[in-house]
C-alpha cells in the first residue's frame, strides 16, 4: 500500500516544485525538489510520536513529529481532506503495527 498527496502550487515554498507526501506499509516520506535536488525525509511509521494539522482557510500545514527527537516532517499548503488522510493513514497504520 502507499499513498501520494501533492501539495498546492499555489502555497508558499511550493510555486516552482510542489512538496509529495508519500505514506507506505513502513514510512511517512516527504520530498521537496529544487532546481538541481531532492530533499527527502523519511520517518517510520513506529518512530511517529504525534501528527498535528493547522488549518487555514483553503489549505492545511502538516507536522509530523518523531519519537527520536530528529527534526519534525513538515508540509505546506495541502487540501484539508488530503491532510486528513495522512493522518488516518499513519495512525490506521501504527494500530496495525501494534497488534
Amino acid at each position: 500500500m502507499s499513498e501520494t498527496f501533492q501539495a498546492s502550487r499555489w502555497t508558499r515554498g511550493n510555486h516552482l516544485f510542489s512538496t509529495v507526501i508519500e505514506i507506505t506499509d513502513v514510512a511517512v516520506m516527504r520530498r521537496k525538489r529544487s532546481w538541481f535536488t531532492v530533499n527527502e525525509i523519511s520517518i517510520h511509521l513506529s518512530k511517529v510520536a504525534s501528527v498535528r494539522i493547522d488549518t487555514g482557510l483553503f489549505w492545511a500545514d502538516l507536522l509530523v513529529e518523531s519519537t527520536g527527537g530528529s527534526d519534525p516532517l513538515t508540509s505546506h499548503g495541502h487540501r484539508k481532506a488530503d491532510a486528513r488522510r495522512i493522518k488516518e493513514l499513519i495512525e490506521a497504520a501504527q494500530s496495525r503495527q501494534m497488534k
